[in-house]
């Protein structure tokens, strides 16, 4: 699937509609990860972030298009027993939160 910035710009009207409740771009919160930077990083590799078993069992993988298309288009499916619900079955709506967590740096 082919993105860029007119989907990022729709991905950040997306993330902010379905990811914001728990995630922010800054400091983690209480129930979830800084998506800052997300897209390169290793999984379950924030120091200051308590993650469930089951992402924990990624560690050593790397978010990236592959591994955030999985996950979001099923969170059980790609880590069973993360503490993620929900997720975007849209396949054109998963491309679009990933390339505007791309641009988030």
């Amino acid at each position: 699937m082919v993105g860029g910035p007119a989907l990022a710009a729709t991905g950040q009207d997306l993330f902010n509609a379905n990811c914001a409740d728990c995630h922010t771009l800054d400091a983690n919160s209480d129930s979830a990860p800084s998506l800052k930077g997300v897209v390169g990083r290793k999984i379950a590799s924030l120091a200051n972030f308590q993650y469930s078993d089951a992402l924990k069992a990624k560690q050593g993988q790397v978010w990236n298009d592959e591994t955030l298309n999985a996950f979001l288009a099923n969170p059980q499916g790609f880590a069973k027993g993360t503490t993620m619900f929900g997720g975007a079955p849209d396949p054109t709506q998963r491309q679009a939160i990933i390339d505007y967590l791309k641009t988030v740096k």
